[in-house]
């Protein structure tokens, strides 16, 4: 999963909370901002997640304590309690009511630095749902550090617990590719157990001159099987791959401030021109002008 990492960390995820409270009495949460990306944790009581258009039935789920809820794309939903309370809705610091029925809830938004995290979000399904079980230690770990740092401060957020969403969201991002299923895009392709270690010699050295061949003999198959495969699986060809990834990279280090000319040789071009018409191509802008914004 080498490779998979390596993309988290380009696209750099950015997590704020913006719910992180106990919900009592008759409540109801409902979508915060449709389209953008997001996460539900019951890290107490339970509730039922309503997704209309989603899943099998009635697109309903019983969430569970610890139990993440991913919305790439948000969409329509609610959340209520699965237990009838009863008194008007409220809102309380979870540290300060313990002592009431109740559900607590956290709720955080996600953004992104790098604009590659749109073929990633485009490879998502609508909402996934994590369960915390024995096949998700990660995830048991983490809610227990999310409770004890809600259980000590004294407002709905703070830095350390931002820090620990956003390990969440790597995990839990990680999680989908290595046990759901990907179907086709370009998860598939981290998945795949010879594709993903072609990818691995990419990311490891872009700048080399990467063929069909020499990356067919590094997934351990033969030309025609690693081309078809590749093809059948994300739509793309290994080449248009390659070309993707040194694009992104490039992004990455001309908005660090990087020269052109030193951006285009890092990425594998021997041209600053021809460098530049394939980045203009990819991003219908600029190489020189992403880097002034930066």
């Amino acid at each position: 999963m080498s490779s998979f990492t390596d993309f988290v960390e380009l696209i750099r995820l950015e997590v704020s909370i913006y719910h992180n409270a106990r919900v009592c009495g008759q409540w109801q949460l409902n979508s915060h901002s449709e389209g953008v990306t997001c996460f539900h944790m019951v890290t107490q009581g339970d509730c039922l997640l309503t997704v209309p258009g989603q899943g099998e039935g009635k697109g309903e789920w019983a969430l569970m304590e610890g139990d993440l809820v991913i919305f790439p794309s948000e969409v329509e939903h609610t959340m209520v309690p699965i237990t009838k309370l009863e008194g008007p809705q409220e809102h309380l610091l979870i540290a300060d009511s313990q002592d009431r029925s109740g559900t607590s809830m956290l709720c955080g938004e996600v953004k992104f630095a790098h604009q590659g995290s749109e073929a990633l979000l485009n490879a998502l399904p609508t909402v996934f749902i994590i369960e915390r079980n024995e096949s998700s230690l990660w995830l048991n770990h983490l809610y227990q550090l999310i409770v004890a740092e809600s259980l000590s401060i004294r407002e709905s957020s703070s830095p350390i617990l931002n820090r620990l969403c956003e390990l969440l969201m790597a995990y839990a991002l990680r999680h989908f590719v290595e046990n759901e299923d990907c179907g086709s895009g370009m998860l598939a392709l981290f998945a795949h157990k010879n594709i993903s270690k072609a990818l691995d010699a990419i990311h490891k050295n872009p700048a080399q001159a990467w063929g069909l061949v020499s990356l067919a003999e590094c997934a351990g198959m033969s030309r025609t099987q690693f081309a078809n495969s590749f093809k059948s699986l994300s739509t793309w060809t290994p080449m248009q791959y390659l070309s993707w990834w040194r694009m992104q990279l490039a992004w990455d280090y001309l908005r660090a401030g990087k020269s052109v000319a030193l951006v285009a040789e890092t990425v594998g071009y021997q041209s600053e021109a021809a460098f530049s018409r394939v980045f203009r191509k990819h991003f219908d802008q600029s190489a020189g002008a992403v880097r002034r914004s930066s």
